[in-house]
């Protein structure tokens, strides 16, 4: 008889996921931090529609919500970003995504 080796193996709780990290001029931080907002606005729209298709009176608070923040984080992204363009600065930026399960 033969015998079985099985492999445990380890599960993962964690994930660190190293999105940006980089010298920026201000055109390319904008384009960045932009692409990466409208991702998450697009994202909220599209759980908001899906909620309310199955139930028009759904008033997705928390979606509607976020969408708010989000636009007015781009607003001053966008300010923020013409005052470093016109004072000819570069910028750097770094952003590292945390995820972890939970029970």
């Amino acid at each position: 008889m033969e015998a079985i080796e099985t492999a445990t193996m380890e599960v993962k709780t964690d994930q660190k996921i190293n999105l940006i990290d980089g010298h920026f001029t201000a055109s390319e931080a904008a384009d960045i931090i932009n692409a990466v907002l409208n991702v998450k606005i697009n994202f909220h729209k599209l759980h908001r529609l899906s909620i309310t298709e199955g139930n028009a009176g759904d008033e997705c608070e928390y979606d509607s919500g976020r969408i708010d923040e989000l636009l007015q984080e781009q607003i001053i992204a966008k300010e923020f970003f013409a005052q470093a363009r016109l004072n000819g600065k570069k910028l750097k930026m770094s952003s590292i995504i945390n995820i972890s399960v939970e029970d």
